[in-house]
């Protein structure tokens, strides 16, 4: 099936013969606000039954507009479950303004630029619309008390936001939140220190990578960090949300009194002028990237950052690198470590596993009791996750899992939607949610503003 485009004029376009005919009886109805960043599309990769197939996008035209749309024909003419969106665009400059006023989507879906981010979310909310956010919501400290404000605003308009927090859908992260709760198996979470800390994470993008088969090409702003944000802001919320979510699930983490940073820094990732070229598809850096270029070909790119702190009363180490591509065979990396008082789960993606995400179960104590406390949670998941089982390994167990659950990583954009979608039936997100959220961007925001205190020495 072919794209279907319609254009909405400064009133409003009567519907096309083709809207008509497919335009369902949903009770959501989507929108996307400026999606410059290609997980704006990927929520579309699969069909909702409680979404109309017809999307309105508002947004400047150019470059970034046409990938969006070029990734949604893709998932409209792919052989297998192809989807089936009519887009409807609206390109003129007051695109915010115009989207405020049609009154007819009310879920938009923000995924682009993140320093324009804040403020579109708020816009949107005040027009009576829920937000799915990708993140992060905000890049700078600055901008807490704006979000504080947002969800209050959510909260007075009767709408929800929510961000995009898809490693939560990942199946080791599942199944090692799983058995961090199991007493048996894990016992309970250690309490670490500032130079052994009881939770480790790392988490290794690139900026070179296939997106949906296709290379991806990248705006230039991706590498401004007012625009885009450094690693700890941007990609270290995940990070932060996975430590959250799996040491302390379903509850409420107060960001004023739990959370305190001890240290935090960041280092550039080097960017030559003609892997610059290879990934935005520009011939030079832009005007607004001088301060970051260092000999007229060498990209300083706020692409690396670590943060060391506690929640509650365990000490985490967090750790977000950016690099230009990744060995053949290999993507995005995630490792992650949590320690309990009866073993350590630990989740690696290395060459070992053929860089696919393993996790493993090292008990301090590795005998025929432990093997048999493990059998027996793993047999009380099976009704969630059948098919998983143990290996044996070294130091410990490795986890088997079914290639059903390894969806991979495009793929939990749509299990996010879905979730959102069911928050968005009962009108609320549970209870945690929202002081996660707070509590969240506060950690990686307030590390940023650290880190930024300290000279940098390049």
């Amino acid at each position: 099936m072919s794209l279907v485009l319609s254009t909405m004029n400064s009133c409003q376009s009567p519907e096309t013969s083709k809207e008509k005919n497919t335009a369902s009886k949903a009770k959501f109805k989507l929108a996307t606000l400026d999606p410059g960043h290609f997980h704006a599309a990927l929520v579309q990769k699969t069909m909702y039954p409680g979404i109309d197939t017809v999307v309105a996008v508002y947004g400047p035209d150019g470059p970034e507009l046409k990938a969006h749309l070029t990734l949604i024909e893709q998932y409209n003419n792919r052989k297998e479950n192809p989807t089936h969106w009519i887009e409807r665009l609206y390109t003129g400059p007051d695109f915010l303004q115009k989207m405020k006023e049609n009154n007819s989507e009310n879920v938009v879906v923000i995924a682009g630029n993140n320093g324009r981010k804040a403020d579109y979310i708020q816009q949107s909310i005040a027009a009576g619309v829920n937000v799915l956010a990708d993140k992060p919501m905000i890049i700078q400290a600055k901008d807490f008390d704006l979000l504080n404000k947002n969800f209050e605003l959510a909260r007075q308009q009767k709408v929800l936001l929510y961000d995009i927090m898809t490693e939560r859908s990942e199946i080791t992260n599942l199944l090692q939140r799983e058995l961090s709760q199991s007493p048996e198996v894990f016992g309970s979470l250690q309490k670490g220190s500032p130079k052994d800390p009881a939770v480790v994470i790392e988490s290794v993008h690139y900026f070179y990578k296939n997106v949906s088969g296709k290379t991806l090409t990248r705006p230039w702003w991706f590498f401004d960090p007012l625009q885009q944000g450094e690693a700890i802001a941007d990609v270290a919320t995940h990070l932060i949300d996975l430590v959250q979510w799996e040491c302390y699930p379903d509850i409420a983490i107060d960001y004023k009194k739990d959370i305190n940073i001890s240290s935090a820094k960041t280092w550039p990732s080097l960017v030559t002028r003609s892997q610059f070229s290879a990934i935005t598809k520009t011939d030079s850096f832009p005007a607004a990237l001088k301060a970051y270029v260092k000999s007229d070909s060498i990209l300083q790119v706020k692409g690396n950052g670590e943060i060391n702190y506690s929640l509650k009363d365990t000490h985490i180490k967090l750790t977000a690198r950016w690099d230009y591509e990744a060995a053949p065979g290999s993507g995005d990396t995630h490792y992650s470590l949590i320690k309990g008082t009866v073993a350590n789960l630990e989740i690696k993606q290395g060459k070992d596993e053929g860089f696919q995400p393993t996790l493993y179960v090292n008990p301090v104590k590795n005998d025929s009791t432990y093997s048999i406390a493990l059998e027996k949670v793993i047999a009380a998941l099976q009704n969630k996750y059948p098919g998983i089982g143990k290996e044996k390994t070294r130091k410990g167990w490795k986890l088997s899992i079914p290639a059903a659950f390894k969806v991979g990583h495009e793929a939990h954009f749509g299990q996010v939607m879905k979730r959102f979608l069911q928050y968005l039936e009962t009108k609320q997100l549970p209870a945690w949610e929202e002081p996660c959220m707070l509590s969240k961007y506060y950690t990686s925001t307030k590390a940023l503003e650290m880190a930024q205190s300290q000279k940098e020495i390049y």
